[in-house]
């Protein structure tokens, strides 16, 4: 794995008076693969959003390739290379496909809408329907896409595979690791254990906005105690 490309320390967060997170230590290496497990409520969203400024980081720092986040408006933390594919994916449902991917396209960049069709060939078939009219999985690959097109060097992933069948997970799955071989870093905010574990170098598990347990999944795998603990296993 290469440097450190995230990091966050001692990160403490708000939404208006409510306090979510509590102290986060969290780091991902350039073209590793990390998985931020935990429960409904345990503050994964939570901690995505803080990287991208959409809540208030009262404490701790956020650091991306060396560079302090804090207070830096959202526009400014995507140009500078971050994607966030956000778990209520938030297409345009009046545009058509290509239109989604044109909305989030960075001139000259490395993502292409070839590039794009090439890693979701469904999407080629389906680049003349309006987003509101593709099923679940359709728009999730959607909303992967048209963040791939803004051509981030990290990207964060916010419950892929929330509310999709079986067989839509594994292509998703199969996706996220070709994205993995091509070299991006990828933070993975997850309750689907399986799923993560196909993908994620290391684990991190969170619980009531505070960090629980960090490292491979080999050592998760060996402690029921503490996936009955943390993640309802």
């Amino acid at each position: 794995m290469g440097d450190v490309m995230l990091e966050l320390r001692q990160v403490h967060a708000y939404y208006g008076r409510s306090h979510v997170l509590y102290g986060v230590d969290l780091a991902a290496r350039e073209g590793e693969v990390v998985s931020l497990l935990g429960r409904n409520g345990a503050g994964k969203t939570t901690t995505l959003r803080a990287i991208v400024g959409l809540v208030d980081v009262t404490g701790g720092e956020i650091l991306y390739a060396g560079r302090s986040l804090r207070g830096l408006p959202t526009h400014e933390i995507s140009r500078a290379g971050i994607g966030l594919v956000p778990e209520d994916r938030r297409i345009f449902g009046d545009l058509t496909v290509v239109e989604n991917l044109e909305v989030g396209e960075r001139p000259g960049g490395p993502w292409t809408l070839e590039r794009v069709f090439a890693l979701f060939p469904k999407l080629r078939e389906l680049a003349g329907r309006r987003g509101a009219s593709l099923s679940g999985g359709e728009q999730q690959m959607l909303t992967i896409a048209r963040t791939l097109m803004t051509c981030p060097r990290l990207l964060l992933l916010d419950e892929p595979s929330e509310g999709l069948a079986p067989v839509v997970v594994r292509a998703l799955a199969e996706n996220i690791a070709a994205l993995k071989g091509s070299g991006l870093t990828i933070l993975l905010s997850e309750q689907n254990v399986k799923f993560a574990r196909r993908l994620a170098d290391r684990a991190y598990i969170i619980e009531k906005g505070q960090i629980k347990f960090e490292g491979p999944f080999a050592r998760l795998d060996a402690d029921l105690s503490l996936r009955r603990a943390y993640l309802s296993v």
